[in-house]
């Protein structure tokens, strides 16, 4: 199993920010938010195929799997006004959100398949409380999971539609905290974004960049922990917190 990157070895936990110094103490983790495309699920193919879907009677060359890994974590309108900007400058977004989504709704887990281990890992973290907390839409996230028989291992799901605000924004992160009543140094967050650490960071929580995701190279910066695998995040639990 490749091993993480523990940006601070040893121990992690209420993270104390204090000009120019970052200060850790140890405390329990009860709470694991996970996002969703590129973390716990590779996506890309299928939404892929639903933007050519959704471009394809506009006469718009199609993108590849290889593109869209580039264009998704900022939610679906984010993701299609990326592909105007870059192949379609004046198409009415609208419109292609409505045809992405009357195919993707159909086909969100034909080709998706969660990462290697991923459900080893959930079955794993069972003494833990689990979120979802993605940009796609709560709906469509909830779709993905069932499709996928992963739904059972989460107490909570929020997509970008949740809640006013979204990721960067702490506002999910914060939310699901509360639901919970777990004080912010008792969540961590694993996710494959620059808006997934930014939103740990800001909501108080432990981050873990997945390395192995989508992200764009150095997203990692700011995350206290880096990971190779989702394996790997059995072993920086194991090395912060007794299991719960």
């Amino acid at each position: 199993m490749p091993k993480p990157h523990l940006l601070y070895p040893g121990t992690s936990s209420l993270v104390v920010l204090l000009p120019h110094i970052r200060y850790i103490i140890l405390m329990p983790v009860k709470l694991l938010i996970f996002d969703l495309d590129g973390t716990l699920v590779d996506s890309s193919a299928d939404i892929a195929k639903a933007i050519n879907h959704a471009f394809g009677s506009y006469g718009v060359s199609e993108v590849s799997v290889a593109e869209t890994v580039t264009l998704i974590g900022e939610g679906l309108t984010r993701l299609i006004e990326k592909v105007i900007e870059r192949k379609a400058p004046g198409l009415d977004p609208r419109a292609l959100v409505a045809r992405f989504l009357e195919y993707y709704s159909s086909y969100v887990a034909d080709e998706s398949r969660p990462y290697p281990g991923a459900e080893k890992v959930l079955k794993a973290l069972s003494g833990y409380k689990k979120a979802i907390v993605s940009n796609k839409t709560e709906g469509l996230s909830i779709k993905v999971l069932e499709a996928l028989d992963l739904l059972k291992y989460f107490d909570c799901v929020l997509g970008g539609d949740s809640l006013p605000e979204k990721k960067p924004s702490p506002a999910p992160i914060l939310n699901v905290l509360s639901r919970f009543d777990i004080r912010p140094e008792e969540g961590l967050i694993i996710g494959d974004s620059i808006y997934d650490i930014e939103a740990g960071r800001a909501a108080g929580v432990k981050t873990v960049a997945a390395l192995y995701g989508y992200g764009d190279p150095g997203f990692s910066k700011e995350a206290d922990y880096r990971i190779e695998s989702i394996e790997g995040l059995m072993e920086i639990l194991d090395s912060i917190s007794p299991p719960p």
